[in-house]
């Protein structure tokens, strides 16, 4: 009984643990011109105010958004990447999302000066969108120190504030990151924020680019200019976890409309022969269980005498 205590304790535990990484999401911070920590991993939960306050700290983001203690004789970004496409898990099983990503992530993180990754992100309790909450904390501890001069969004980031300007697409950061190159001081530093999601993903195509391709495009442009920039990669927990829901409903309508163009296709992907296998299993298990009781009642129903009489002598 105690051993069996035991397991079943051990097996709320693991689960408990599951259960909690599965509501987290990683981010990435790293930089190609910061000197410091490189492919350092931060284990613990944190909320995103943590986060914030690990990326100004550990980070070295206060050196690009808080002072000019190391006046930087060049143009300064900082990016502000805001994904949906992973969560915990994902890092350990690649295959459920887009695994290019994964790659770019991890050649940007490998080959940078500076590299800071924090695994397990939790949704904050205000439930609030995660780049609100970042720019919040790093206005906190800036203060009057701030050395950003603009901070642009695009995408669907839900941001408010001063000095704020709306970036239609991928190719106006383009646009944007050329002409603030002429216009910022040496030592000042622009806030880029992408959210994927609207016109960001859209980009005047019928298929919705990925996060990869976007943050591929992004950082090929800033290395064009040769400016100093730094980005934090982070996926919101909040937004994950509808994005990877509502993933089932989208392969069911997918599914259903290549139904409608031929009602006579007989397609079964790898998908479909798992379900397939499984029904098989369970109907033959079935009718394997149903032989087993019969028999088992056939002889149960089974009435034998328990003694015999003896023969006669003639």
């Amino acid at each position: 009984m105690t051993t069996a205590s035991v397991a079943l304790v051990a097996a709320v535990l693991v689960l408990a643990v599951q259960l909690s990484f599965s509501s987290t999401v990683p981010a990435f911070l790293w930089s190609p011109h910061l000197d410091g920590m490189k492919e350092v991993v931060d284990y613990r939960i944190l909320s995103p105010r943590d986060l914030a306050k690990s990326a100004i700290i550990q980070g070295g983001w206060s050196k690009y958004l808080c002072s000019r203690e190391e006046a930087q004789q060049s143009k300064n970004f900082a990016f502000l990447f805001i994904g949906t496409e992973l969560q915990s898990l994902d890092i350990s099983r690649p295959s459920r999302t887009d695994p290019a990503l994964i790659d770019l992530l991890q050649d940007s993180f490998s080959n940078s000066n500076f590299s800071l990754a924090f695994p397990y992100i939790a949704a904050g309790e205000e439930k609030v969108a995660i780049e609100s909450t970042l720019i919040s904390e790093f206005a906190d501890a800036c203060q009057h120190n701030s050395v950003v001069r603009s901070i642009a969004s695009v995408g669907s980031c839900s941001i408010v504030g001063e000095n704020l300007e709306k970036l239609d697409d991928i190719h106006s950061v383009h646009d944007y990151l050329n002409s603030r190159v002429e216009k910022i001081s040496d030592g000042d530093t622009d806030l880029i924020v992408l959210c994927p999601g609207g016109s960001l993903s859209q980009q005047d195509s019928d298929q919705p680019h990925s996060e990869s391709s976007i943050l591929s495009q992004l950082l090929n442009s800033v290395n064009q200019l040769g400016a100093k920039y730094t980005v934090l990669y982070v996926s919101d927990p909040l937004r994950s976890i509808k994005y990877l829901s509502s993933r089932g409903l989208e392969r069911f309508l997918a599914e259903g409309s290549m139904g409608n163009g031929s009602a006579t296709s007989t397609v079964c992907d790898g998908v479909c022969k798992i379900k397939s296998s499984l029904l098989e299993g369970i109907l033959v298990g079935i009718v394997l269980l149903v032989i087993l009781i019969s028999g088992l009642c056939c002889m149960m129903g089974i009435d034998t005498p328990t003694r015999f009489e003896t023969p006669q002598d003639s």
